[in-house]
């Protein structure tokens, strides 16, 4: 099994031996009878520490990325906290770009510092930046979003990863935009790949969740505080001191939306061009960002980089007012925070997914509404979105 849609629909989805049903059931036990005081029977004794169903999703989602392993997460700043545990310390410092979603700011800017780590921002599309971060900082690692949110820049992760491997750091690559269908940042360099898979993965509005992905054969340069040195392992173990699971049940549908992840999001993506295309030719409209056209400033690196552009367009308006208006003026893009499901949502980051950096020099602009391109008629949402800035125009 090579191709990726075959591995999407039949990794980790063995047919079940007692029944024969071709979805494995959801095992929701709490607890499991061990064989022995020492001997959990097949390897599980309570499902904080481990679960089949989890241990399927895993197995799936880590060979869509091409890792050697995943770990399942509650959400995905809770991957993204438990990742910088394992790969940093007091003392460390992070580099991450200078657009990322507001809780991941949020994280870099309060708690990594209140753990006695500091987090620097750098512009990541701009690989001798990084290399010039790396050795005035000598930071430890190097924290890419690419697409990045809200501003879809793309930082080319096989440079940066060189860069960063030079210098001593880890990178870590945010692959929630993008997913394994169009990008796979282990291929290219990258030593963990975070998603929230409440997005993409998820699909369908109905979970939170988030992963960690690690490349095969991925080590501490010291045993951890689980006495191992390799870095799953290490996650596993702080994932089970800290209690950041998952339910199985978020698991089981997480696993499934793997299943149609690469049919979804080719189409999305493809809506998503036409749209973005027909949006550069409203006059009200001041910019569109998205790496698919041309003009965007990062274009040719999505090309190099990517198989396809994403589903997700952020567009610039002449005000902030007028951006809130556009956003609160739409009938199929629905206001809502979030992105990658069926539906189109419609937001206005500065207020909503980026309000928690907006008194701070890091803000999202204030004129910016961002697009989740759904599965509708593309020809519907781009008169949707004519009809909401006629509206708000007007206004």
């Amino acid at each position: 099994m090579t191709g990726f849609s075959t591995r999407a629909v039949q990794v980790g989805q063995s047919t079940d031996p007692t029944t024969g049903a071709v979805v494995p059931p959801i095992v929701l036990a709490s607890t499991f009878v061990l064989d022995d005081v020492d001997t959990p029977h097949a390897g599980y004794d309570y499902s904080r520490s481990g679960n089949p169903t989890r241990d399927a999703y895993q197995w799936a989602l880590a060979d869509l990325e091409s890792g050697g392993e995943a770990v399942a997460f509650p959400a995905g700043l809770s991957a993204e906290d438990t990742v910088i545990r394992v790969l940093t310390r007091a003392g460390d410092t992070v580099l991450y770009g200078k657009d990322a979603y507001g809780g991941t700011g949020r994280l870099f800017t309060w708690v990594l510092p209140a753990e006695g780590r500091s987090a620097h921002r750098v512009d990541t599309t701009d690989p001798e930046a990084v290399r010039t971060a790396l050795a005035e900082t000598r930071a430890q690692l190097v924290w890419l979003e690419t697409p990045s949110n809200p501003l879809l820049e793309i930082s080319d992760i096989a440079a940066i990863s060189q860069i960063a491997h030079e210098a001593g750091a880890w990178v870590v690559a945010d692959n929630t935009f993008a997913t394994p269908v169009f990008t796979r940042p282990i291929e290219l360099g990258a030593d963990v790949v975070v998603h929230s898979t409440t997005k993409f993965v998820g699909g369908h509005s109905d979970l939170v969740g988030g992963a960690a992905v690690f490349a095969p054969g991925l080590t501490l340069k010291r045993p951890g505080l689980s006495g191992s040195d390799d870095v799953g392992e290490e996650t596993r173990w702080w994932q089970n001191a800290i209690g950041a699971v998952p339910g199985p049940f978020d698991c089981w549908l997480a696993h499934r939306g793997l299943r149609t992840l690469p049919l979804r999001v080719a189409r999305a993506a493809q809506s998503a061009q036409i749209v973005a295309e027909a949006l550069t030719s409203i006059p009200e409209i001041v910019h569109v960002w998205y790496p698919g056209l041309e003009s965007h400033p990062n274009h040719e690196v999505a090309v190099r980089q990517m198989s396809g552009f994403g589903a997700v367009i952020s567009i610039e308006l002449a005000t902030p007012a007028l951006a809130r208006r556009v956003a609160e003026s739409t009938r199929l893009f629905r206001l809502a925070v979030s992105l990658g499901a069926a539906e189109s949502l419609i937001e206005y980051p500065y207020g909503m997914t980026h309000q928690a950096l907006a008194s701070t020099s890091d803000a999202a602009p204030d004129k910016l509404v961002r697009l989740a391109v759904g599965l509708e008629d593309p020809e519907d949402l781009i008169a949707d979105l004519r009809r909401a800035i006629g509206i708000a125009h007007r206004n």
